[in-house]
């Protein structure tokens, strides 16, 4: 199957929409396919800001109809206790009020941008989206990660070579209870280093400290910028050490 086909066989679809490499390219080759579909954005403590504005910018840019939805996950207590399948709990309260959302607009078909490079065993959070019968046209359509870049590339979409990014509670060890206080230390430490002109990157919580964890040809710009860096991180941390295991 191709995403036309797919298109063309469900020409009213609500998309789950990050603003990531992913659902990008799915909203613009929905469009392109002449497909009626209505962008979906939830916005909680997850979820940094950049993400939002990037959906918008990309919504703006496509001339498509995007809805942010607010939500609260740091209410459920089966989320912030942080176990090995929060993703799961996170996931079907998500897509739960997409769902909500989406009915009440009038669509029926939900779709998100997990693709086929994606490892369907290994993510609690793909059981929730399964169970809750929502489509993956990039899996089923057998495109990888790879192939949804090169392709974007060729659409012009800016998201093309955006890094990928997890949301923010996956800097907190599991186990460890997630809280608000935690989540905007992470979210203005790493806009910190974004700042500076690093790219994919993490900054894990450790304790009461902070691990930065990036590309091996960026450690060298860590010193550089040591100085600047724990200016921007000591008020949230006890200390700042670097993570030798670095990116691939």
């Amino acid at each position: 199957m191709t995403l036309q086909n797919f298109f063309s066989q469900n020409q009213k679809v609500a998309l789950a929409f990050s603003g990531g490499v992913d659902s990008a390219y799915l909203l613009y080759a929905a469009i392109q396919a002449g497909c009626d579909i209505h962008a979906y954005y939830v916005k909680s403590a997850f979820q940094p800001e950049f993400e939002l504005e990037d959906a918008k910018r990309l919504a703006k840019e496509l001339k498509i109809n995007m809805t942010v939805l607010e939500l609260d996950v740091l209410s459920d207590s089966n989320i912030t206790g942080n176990p090995a399948n929060r993703c799961y709990f996170c996931k079907k309260k998500i897509f739960s009020k997409i769902i909500e959302a989406a009915k009440e607009d009038g669509y029926d078909v939900i779709i998100d941008g997990n693709n086929a490079s994606d490892d369907v065993n290994d993510r609690p959070g793909m059981k929730a989206v399964q169970e809750l019968q929502v489509r993956s046209p990039l899996r089923e359509c057998g495109i990888t990660k790879s192939e949804v870049r090169r392709l974007s590339k060729e659409a012009g979409l800016f998201t093309w070579n955006k890094p990928a990014y997890a949301c923010l509670a996956t800097r907190i060890p599991t186990g460890v209870t997630i809280t608000a206080e935690k989540l905007h230390a992470t979210e203005i430490s790493e806009k910190a280093l974004s700042d500076l002109g690093f790219t994919d990157f993490r900054i894990r919580l450790s304790g009461n400290d902070a691990k930065i964890q990036v590309r091996e040809e960026q450690l060298e710009k860590l010193l550089i910028y040591r100085k600047e860096i724990l200016e921007k991180l000591k008020p949230y941390y006890t200390s700042v050490t670097v993570d030798l295991e670095v990116r691939s």
